[in-house]
């Protein structure tokens, strides 16, 4: 909307100072031509707003223009910053939101909390694009306006159709009652019903969405973290196996990294931990704790032990006598 995009011209411009029109045509996704027109519409407003030409010219405010929100104190306004500074800013499409609400946050902050919550802010790093190993942390790609038709039904209460493509299916469309959004490590599901029945649908998987008139099917108040929890539970009931496994601490995150799921903890005496985790199946569990080494143990199932077993074997036997 363009009321939003003119605010939004004149935060950065309060924050940053002069700005060419093609920085501002950049930071706000629009044509420079665009925004040249908009600088045109706040000087009409009466909002003081300069050129200045030259080589290091640019468009800038008179000083002193600004408002103030002295509800907001130095811990509120960090924690906002700090949460506006992570991936989570691209959940379910809104990470344009974000940036123009953070824009308006910082220029809200009287100007003793301003410049000492953006100075905090940036020793705070809220999910990185990589770990300590330099993985890449790999985002799921969901279009725009997929995104937008979801986000838009499950706030009007609307049914939803959706073409989406079950594990190793084809797409195909079906209409649901949609309940919820979660956002689970950069992964976005659609809590629904379908004829009644729970459905739960990775986003990354819909190819397109389209809100319908007719209103969901679906109770007024909602607890997505229950559902959530139950939906988790049947998930792990249908199919996965459980395994329960020791590991030296060391390796911890890499045995949490590879499962789906895990049930409990405890210490050894020994100071090695004691998991139950659960894997997709039996050929996923071997894989996974094949990879740790010696530096874990299949307690159970004995099917696994005995796989695991038999493949160190067979590794022992190439590489037991010289070449």
């Amino acid at each position: 909307m363009r009321a939003d995009r003119l605010v939004s011209l004149v935060l950065l411009l309060r924050q940053r100072g002069r700005l060419s029109a093609e920085t501002l045509a950049r930071e706000l996704e629009v044509s420079t031509r665009t925004v040249l027109r908009d600088i045109e519409a706040l000087s009409a407003a009466g909002v003081p707003v300069y050129a200045e030409r030259g080589r290091h010219g640019g468009f800038a405010l008179l000083p002193g223009f600004r408002t103030e929100l002295t509800g907001l104190n130095h811990d509120e306004a960090l924690a906002l910053l700090t949460a506006g500074s992570g991936r989570g800013e691209q959940v379910f499409g809104l990470s344009s939101a974000l940036a123009s609400a953070m824009r308006k946050v910082v220029d809200a902050l009287p100007e003793n909390h301003r410049a000492s919550a953006n100075d905090a802010a940036q020793r705070f790093l809220v999910e990185p694009e990589t770990d300590l190993l330099s993985r890449r942390l790999v985002t799921e790609d969901v279009p725009e306006s997929v995104l937008a038709e979801v986000r838009r039904a499950v706030l009007a209460g609307h049914k939803l159709r959706i073409r989406y493509a079950a594990t190793d299916q084809e797409p195909r469309w079906r209409t649901v009652d949609p309940i919820g959004l979660v956002t689970v490590r950069d992964r976005g599901y659609l809590l629904a019903t379908r004829a009644g029945a729970d459905r739960t649908y990775r986003l990354s998987r819909m190819a397109a969405a389209e809100e319908l008139p007719e209103a969901a099917r679906r109770p007024d108040r909602v607890d997505l973290d229950r559902i959530w929890r139950e939906r988790c539970a049947q998930f792990l009931a249908e199919g996965h196996m459980s395994v329960r496994v020791r590991v030296d601490p060391r390796r911890r995150e890499e045995l949490l990294n590879s499962a789906v799921a895990v049930r409990a903890e405890e210490s050894d005496a020994d100071g090695w931990l004691r998991l139950e985790v659960t894997y997709q199946d039996s050929r996923h569990a071997e894989w996974a704790l094949w990879q740790l080494g010696a530096d874990a143990e299949a307690l159970a199932p004995q099917s696994l032990r005995a796989a695991l077993r038999d493949r160190a074997t067979t590794m022992a036997a190439h590489y037991g006598s010289a070449s």
